[in-house]
Parts: C-alpha cells; sequence; structure tokens
C-alpha cells in the first residue's frame, strides 16, 4: 500500500511540474529561442532634428570642395513632393561623392511628429532632413541667404560649392536637376 501511495504522489508531483505551453488559437507556440532568431529588428524612425534659422545660414554659407544641394519643402506641397524621387535618384547615383543632399522641412511644428516622420521614414531620408520653424523665419533671412528667394513660394533649391552658387525656385525636373549639379562637378 505505501508502494502504491508513494508512486501516486511521485506521478503527481511529476505531473504537476510538467510544463505546458499555453493553448492558442489555432497557431503553434514557439519558444522564444527561436522567436529571438527569426524576428527581424524593426527599423527606429529617424526623427529629424530641428535647426535655428542661425544654424540653416551657416549650413548655407559652407564654402568647401564639397557640392551641398539644400532643398526646401512641406509634405504638403505636391511639387515638392513629386520631385523628391529625382533627388533621391541622384542622391543613390552620387553616393560617396563630395555632394551632400539636405531636405529643409518647412511643414507647420504641428505636423512634425506625423506627416514629416512619415515622410521620413516612407522615403527612407533619415539625415538628410531638418526641421525649420517658419515662424522663426523674417526678411532677413531670405535677403542674408539668398538673391532670388523671398520665402514666398517652394520648392526651393539652393546648391553651393566653394564660392559657386546656384537657386532654383520650383519644382525641378530631373533633367534641370541633373545638368545642374553636372555643372559644379565639372
Amino acid at each position: 500500500m505505501k508502494k502504491i501511495i508513494l508512486s501516486t504522489l511521485i506521478l503527481t508531483a511529476v505531473y504537476s511540474c510538467k510544463k505546458e505551453s499555453p493553448k492558442t488559437d489555432g497557431t503553434t507556440a514557439t519558444d522564444s529561442i527561436s522567436v529571438t532568431q527569426n524576428a527581424t529588428p524593426e527599423a527606429v524612425p529617424y526623427t529629424p532634428k530641428e535647426l535655428s534659422p542661425e544654424n540653416i545660414s551657416q549650413h548655407l554659407a559652407k564654402n568647401n570642395d564639397t557640392l551641398y544641394v539644400t532643398n526646401f519643402f512641406a509634405t504638403w506641397c505636391g511639387p515638392c513632393m513629386k520631385e523628391i524621387p529625382s533627388f533621391k535618384d541622384k542622391m543613390q547615383e552620387l553616393k560617396g561623392k563630395p555632394v551632400k543632399f539636405t531636405f529643409v522641412n518647412l511643414d507647420d511644428k504641428s505636423d512634425w511628429d506625423e506627416a514629416v516622420k512619415n515622410f521620413v521614414v516612407e522615403n527612407n531620408l533619415g539625415g538628410s532632413v531638418i526641421l525649420l520653424d517658419g515662424q522663426k523665419l523674417d526678411q532677413n533671412f531670405f535677403a542674408h541667404n539668398f538673391q532670388q528667394w523671398d520665402g514666398g513660394s517652394i520648392p526651393f533649391t539652393y546648391m553651393r560649392k566653394g564660392d559657386k552658387t546656384d537657386e532654383y525656385l520650383g519644382m525641378m525636373t530631373e533633367e534641370v536637376l541633373n545638368s545642374k549639379i553636372d555643372t559644379f562637378l565639372k
């Protein structure tokens, strides 16, 4: 009798210690090791940094052998969005060369966390977008930095390499973009 009671207690102890996987709705349970090994890391969305008009002016004034292509845009601007693929193609083509593309966003601050963030992630422009609060701009900013642009419309593209500059107001076609960049890189 002692053997039966002892056997029953051992079986009960073993059975109660048995690890049970939770029941799911027809899905296969996976252990944490295989989940970790098979999981693909999600891209961490990049939030562009805000610069002051003074910092933007310093960026625009860089005078060296690098070609700086600075595009002022907003996500609500149809022509701005239409020209972005040409810029992205050119960025890819010139990767590794002394050319730096910067996109200065002029959306309202209230749109930075959603519309601008979505635009940056969708277009994989991470470190190339700068936020500029348009409320901080005055006519001195435009007069100090540009010959043509008064801030009245976008898109606007400013290029600089050394002392040579170029300004283009309006949507830039791929042909115009290529032509202007080729002129600087000759």
